[in-house]
């Protein structure tokens, strides 16, 4: 792992691989840790040279001091579809993507974004076009506030939850990651990953301005209209996180764009199938002329 300074904060990234570069984007409070390192290595074996990084106030990469917005705020922006302020916005973490592009020397590259990262990846898309070959949005919604919401049910149990500590955020992520995952969760493999992640860095402020991120920016339909780069769309059928609508707003927004949703896959990348979106996404990248 490394660190550069682009777009006037520090990035922390780590490149494995060759051939074409394939950059991966993180979604919400996740780390670069998070990528499964299994479906890293599906990538590297069909020729990408991916780069995946810590977003702003994540991991290790430079936090911000912003007042973050309570949950409270922001369930009533979720159900409400009304605008947060943020100290930034999508736009200004797809500038961060695109600055480490620059950084690493990478004139272009194919871009797979995961929920948030999606959003994100989306951004970069619309707003540096040059920068991006093919564009993979991966559990993930244009931000039209009217698809991809999260169930009700979800909001309502993480209205009643606790606030997590320290102490008690490895109990509370595995019981998260438990709501929003499809049939093949694992317990004991998640509580690993999510110590590693909690033992890298606990940045819950970063996280609820992130949230707030998500809920400044604007409606990107517009935007992914007019996207000229070969496009797949990967959803769960069963993901209460990011429900199935946003993944299918995501392909009939952009033209030409390629809808790949499986029946056993909820907001989780599941190890059932990580072959294939592999496949799915090297396909993708081939599209391009």
């Amino acid at each position: 792992m490394a660190a550069i300074e682009a777009n006037g904060i520090t990035i922390e990234y780590l490149e494995e691989g060759d051939g074409d570069p394939l950059l991966l984007v993180m979604g919400l409070a996740g780390q670069l840790i998070d990528w499964p390192q299994g479906f890293v290595d599906e990538l590297i074996a069909r020729d990408f040279r991916v780069i995946r990084f810590d977003n702003r106030d994540a991991g290790l990469s430079t936090e911000f001091t912003a007042e973050p917005p309570s949950i409270m705020r922001i369930a009533r922006a979720l159900v409400l579809r009304r605008k947060l302020t943020a100290e930034y916005d999508l736009s200004d973490m797809a500038a961060d993507a695109a600055g480490l592009l620059d950084g690493l020397g990478v004139e272009s590259a194919h871009v797979v974004g995961m929920s948030m990262g999606g959003m994100i990846a989306q951004t970069l898309a619309i707003e540096h076009p040059r920068q991006v070959r093919s564009l993979t949005s991966v559990m993930s919604n244009t931000g039209d506030r009217r698809h991809g919401n999260p169930a009700p049910s979800l909001i309502g149990k993480t209205l009643r939850r606790p606030t997590p500590t320290r102490d008690t955020a490895l109990d509370v992520g595995v019981e998260l990651f438990q709501e929003i995952s499809g049939p093949t969760f694992d317990a004991a493999e998640t509580r690993a990953e999510v110590r590693a992640a909690i033992e890298r860095s606990y940045r819950p402020d970063g996280t609820a301005r992130q949230s707030a991120a998500i809920l400044a920016s604007p409606d990107r339909t517009p935007g992914l209209e007019r996207l000229g780069v070969p496009t797949l769309v990967v959803h769960g059928l069963v993901d209460p996180l990011v429900r199935p609508s946003g993944g299918i707003a995501t392909a009939e927004a952009v033209p030409g764009s390629r809808l790949l949703m499986f029946n056993d896959m909820g907001h989780d990348l599941p190890h059932t199938r990580w072959s294939e979106m592999a496949d799915a996404i090297r396909h993708n990248a081939d599209r391009v002329s």
